[in-house]
């Protein structure tokens, strides 16, 4: 049984800038309380550094399922996206999250939200208030003439197609991905990148939550989580740096290297 607080797969304040972020699975609402202001490359070393007692589970022999305990199932799997088109051949595939990286969503009213989606659950319609982060349409439409770009999304279908419809004005997200594409593992919505039929070395995915990327840390660009600081200018920094990895052989090595400087 669906209820509001599991349709939207988010972060919350206290959890902004874990490294071990758990269930997500809490809609958090608007304060007038900025969150924590972190710069990319500060993120990005932080989380792509960070120390683990257990080395995560790392999948790279696309498309193979990780199962709930993190093993690497035998068991061939159908990959989640389609061939790539020919307007995208050669390109990245950049992988987008949408909560707390594109966009903030609340089932409490907010007087200057963006767009206003309803979202029926159990038979009754709810109201889910949006607010676009800054600067968040000039980054799809430069990511979309750059990359091969998937929105690849925790929160249900119900919720995150209307919003993706609205944000999406040029056609950026050839696929999206939904809960369902995720694997559930240790509380988390893991989003493995093995499984979407791509050169894992030309995979990029752009997230705030390191959990959603913990299969696969040497293919993640962090991004701080976004609530309502309408001076942000994360999107608008990251512009530059996904520009020049869009023209890399291989991420992994690039990201390596870049974790290891900052």
């Amino acid at each position: 049984m669906d209820n509001p607080s599991s349709v939207i797969t988010q972060v919350s304040r206290d959890e902004e800038g874990s490294t071990t972020s758990t269930d997500r699975g809490t809609s958090p609402t608007l304060s007038t309380k900025k969150p924590r202001s972190r710069g990319f490359f500060s993120i990005f070393s932080c989380c792509l550094c960070r120390d683990q007692q257990e080395p995560p589970p790392v999948n790279n022999n696309a498309p193979l399922l990780v199962e709930e305990n993190g093993t690497v199932s035998k068991i061939q799997v159908k990959p989640l996206l389609p061939p790539a088109k020919s307007k995208d051949s050669g390109k990245i595939c950049l992988v987008i999250d949408l909560d707390e990286t594109l966009v903030h969503s609340s089932f409490k009213p907010v007087n200057n939200a963006d767009f206003i989606i309803p979202v029926e659950i159990d038979g009754t319609v709810h109201q889910v208030y949006v607010l676009k982060r800054p600067h968040v349409d000039e980054f799809l439409k430069r990511m979309g003439e750059l990359f091969e770009c998937v929105l690849f999304t925790a929160s249900l279908a119900k919720y995150a197609d209307p919003v993706s419809d609205l944000l999406d004005k040029w056609g950026t997200f050839r696929c999206r991905l939904f809960r369902e594409s995720c694997v559930f593992h240790q509380k988390n919505y893991v989003k493995d990148l093995s499984r979407l039929g791509r050169d894992l070395n030309k995979v990029i995915i752009l997230d705030n939550s390191p959990a959603s990327y913990i299969f696969h840390p040497d293919n993640a660009v962090p991004v701080a989580s976004w609530f309502d600081d309408m001076s942000d200018t994360e999107l608008l920094d990251l512009i530059p740096f996904l520009e020049s990895l869009s023209k890399v052989d291989n991420v992994c090595t690039v990201l390596k290297q870049q974790a290891t400087s900052s």
